[in-house]
């Protein structure tokens, strides 16, 4: 690998790789940010233009947190291989929602949570590649020497143990539990459709079963999130960036004007979603939007 100074990621990453983006370029770095076509994919010609002698990291997510959509990381990861460029991908939405295997994919580092998948907040995981190419990275934290120099500090063994099981389960139960969201994520969307002036945000086929992102052209997103949320817990972008005013720079990247992105609702459909609070939703939401856009 070249000792280079040039990392590629895309524009709709979560802010966990945005920010130390942003950090490592005040430290001298360049970052090119690629991106997305209107339904929030990248394309592996794009990545490979973007690479240069002095590359040395591309990062790309293998699902988006906010719009679902699934990249196609095994052809970037193959791409990256080719080129002798270590290639990441936070997985933290894609762990036990869809496949996923280190050495098909190509991938040299991937980031992991278990609060995605009914794991514990606050412990998450760090592959990191040991051969074919081994990836040297620098100690995160000092003072130990734990984690193989990697990451010093105490291990709190339950967390750990917990997040494996909360894999084991997921990836068990990952097809059938697949193939049921999709149903219910289905019926949800066509149901809601008849309102008119709702767009879907994001690929329709290529995402997380359990996604669905919408705009409902003519709302103020806020007063319909305030009317839902005493019924339903829906969200109008990144949990992460709950607070912030701006509308979401992944819904800006694939083309919604910030009235459109600030009228967006996030459905996160998961293992204990019903058919019968699909159908809730579907009732809430037929009866508001129209109140809504009468005022």
């Amino acid at each position: 690998m070249s000792c280079g100074r040039h990392i590629v990621t895309v524009c709709t990453e979560h802010s966990a790789v945005l920010d130390p983006c942003h950090y490592l370029e005040s430290l001298g770095f360049e970052v090119t940010y690629l991106a997305v076509n209107d339904e929030g994919l990248i394309s592996v010609e794009n990545v490979a233009a973007s690479l240069r002698n002095d590359t040395i990291l591309v990062s790309v997510m293998a699902a988006n947190n906010e719009i679902g959509v699934l990249q196609p990381i095994a052809e970037i990861g193959q791409l990256c291989h080719d080129r002798g460029v270590y290639f990441h991908t936070d997985a933290a939405q894609a762990i036990g929602k869809i496949p996923l295997n280190v050495s098909e994919q190509n991938i040299d580092l991937m980031s992991l949570t278990a609060h995605k998948i009914y794991g514990a907040k606050g412990i998450g995981a760090l592959y990191v590649r040991r051969r074919h190419p081994r990836v040297a990275i620098a100690p995160q934290l000092h003072g130990g020497g734990h984690e193989r120099g990697l990451r010093s500090g105490t291990l709190y063994p339950p967390q750990i143990v917990g997040m494996a099981e909360a894999i084991t389960i997921a990836i068990a139960e990952m097809s059938t539990e697949s193939e049921r969201l999709l149903e219910l994520r289905s019926h949800l969307w066509q149901a809601i459709q008849p309102l008119g002036g709702v767009t879907l945000n994001g690929h329709p086929s290529q995402r997380l079963a359990g996604n669905l992102n919408v705009s409902f052209d003519g709302l103020n997103g806020d007063r319909l999130l305030r009317a839902l949320q005493p019924v339903v817990a829906v969200s109008s972008g990144s949990a992460c960036t709950s607070a912030q005013a701006t509308p979401s720079h992944v819904l800006q990247a694939i083309g919604r004007s910030d009235a459109l992105a600030r009228a967006s609702i996030r459905f996160g459909l998961g293992r204990f979603t019903t058919l019968d609070e699909i159908e809730t939703v579907i009732a809430l939401i037929c009866n508001t939007v129209p109140l809504l856009r009468d005022r």
